[in-house]
Formats: structure tokens, sequence, C-alpha cells
């Protein structure tokens, strides 16, 4: 299978200074793998891209990689703030961030139009809200057939959209199953996909609710055991909620974020180098 090669090459394969990149997960199969090796290779520039930005953009955009997030929600899930994007809203650090806002059913439907080769979506949704006037990608457009005034969004097609999946084949295609939230209409609208898997198989098992997203839809397949941690992935681990809580306090304070990037993103070689380093210092504090 030629698609399979390491984290590192991909990246610095695919994803450019510069380009617009999602990285999408909803609570299950967050790449975090992926956004550490974007910031070890000091990736700038970057438009981000996602439905629900968590903890690994709160990384991103504190590391300094991001100009600009379009996002619907963004939140420590069940904790709280995200701290380095609060920093970077209020305080421009470490670099200003420009915001685009949508709901979540408008992220959705952008996904779903530049997966379908379609220059807009069209929804019922923000009429009543403040959004159409604070996000100039919100327009109203009346319907041809009714009259009927509807709001339109133009089509999400990243750059690079980057996804966490359980399993791929050795032709090259990608099975995920649980909750799979927004990550095949990522995919099916970006220029360039990277998939980061828990394993490679000789064929799938059919699973209900499976999707599998075709060889042809994904450009590199990188094995990364562990890829989605702190998140989980269904079948394989379990999401490690106190991590989430322990972010918090890492994240409200520059110097201590600083730290912690160095000595478990930067100051490693892997993904797997990573989550040692953390178990490591959690062994020392216990």
């Amino acid at each position: 299978m030629d698609k399979l090669t390491s984290l590192r090459e991909a990246v610095a394969k695919l994803v450019r200074d510069g380009d617009a990149v999602a990285l999408e997960g909803f609570t299950h199969l967050i790449p975090t793998a992926a956004a550490h090796e974007i910031i070890r290779q000091r990736k700038g520039d970057l438009t981000l891209i996602r439905m629900t930005p968590d903890l690994i953009y709160d990384q991103l955009i504190g590391m300094g990689c991001a100009k600009k997030l379009v996002f619907s929600w963004g939140g420590n899930p069940g904790v709280g703030s995200l701290h380095r994007f609060r920093d970077a809203v209020e305080n421009g650090w470490p670099r200003p961030l420009e915001l685009e806002e949508h709901s979540h059913a408008g992220m959705a439907n952008r996904y779903v139009a530049g997966a379908s080769g379609l220059p807009f979506a069209v929804l019922r949704g923000y009429k009543g809200t403040d959004l159409p006037r604070v996000t100039g990608t919100v327009a109203p457009i009346k319907c041809p057939f009714t009259g009927e005034e509807l709001m339109a969004v133009p089509a999400l097609n990243p750059d690079v959209t980057v996804i966490h999946a359980q399993q791929a084949d050795r032709r090259g295609n990608v099975a995920i199953w649980g909750i799979s939230g927004i990550q095949k209409e990522a995919a099916l609208s970006a220029r360039r996909v990277i998939v980061t898997v828990e394993e490679v198989v000789e064929e799938f098992e059919p699973r209900p609710f499976q999707i599998v997203l075709p060889a042809v839809a994904v450009d590199a397949i990188c094995e990364v055991p562990g890829g989605a941690y702190p998140s989980y992935a269904h079948g394989y681990y379990e999401r490690d909620n106190a991590f989430y809580e322990e972010w918090d306090g890492i994240s409200r304070d520059r110097e201590r974020f600083r730290g912690w990037m160095e000595r478990h993103v930067l100051g490693v070689e892997s993904f797997e180098e990573h989550l040692r380093s953390i178990r490591k210092e959690e062994v020392m504090k216990a």
C-alpha cells in the first residue's frame, strides 16, 4: 500500500504554511498525534477549521500556528474554556487570531456542500441571531420557488483534512465506527487527506454503522496506535477525563503551558514518546 507512510513524512509533504487545515473529530477519534506533528514541524499562518475546537486547537493556537479559526463552538468539553484560545483573542498572545464563527448546522452544511462539489449550502438557521451581522460568510438568499428567505453559507474545501480512525486496510481504505461526527464529509471536501489509524489490517470486519472511506479519497495513512489520546477510540481505549481536567490548569498560565509543550510535544520525536513522557510525569507526581 503506497499510501502508508510515517506521520512525520505525511505532515511534511501535505501540510504547508498558510494552508486551511481541518482536524476533525467529535469527542471521539480526535487526531491529537497529527496536531502534535504539525506543531513540531512549526507549520504556520494556518487557517484552522473545526466544528468543535478543543485541546489540540488550544495547543496549536498557543504555539502560534494559527492566524485564523473557523468554528462553531470552542471549549474544553465538560471542563470550561480553552485558555490559550481565549488569550489569543483577548490579548493577541502569542499572536492575534481572526475568528469566523458559525452554527453547528452551518458548519456541517458547509462541509457537505464542499464534499458535494457545490459552491454553497442553504439552510433555515442563523435567522434571529447576530451571526449574520458579525460573520461575513453568512448571507440571506431567496428561494426561487417559494420566495422564502433562507441563509446561504459557502462550501468548505480545506487544503488538508486530518482525521483519526480505527483501521485502514492494505488497499488504503479506512474504517470508522462509533461516533463519527463530520469526519467523512470533512475528508471528502478536502484537497488533501491524512488519516492516522490505530492499526492496519488485512480486511475489515463488518460493524454496525461503520463508515468506509475509499482509498481514492485518502492521500496518506499513518499507523499511530493511541493517536487520538486523550480522547477515545471506540473498541481500543477510553477517554482520559482526568487529562481534560488537568489541561485546564496547564493552559491557564503561559509559562506553564510553554513548559508542558516543550517537554511533551517539542521535546519528543513521536506520539509514542509523547505518551511515555506524560505517563512518566504522572508516575513521578504519584
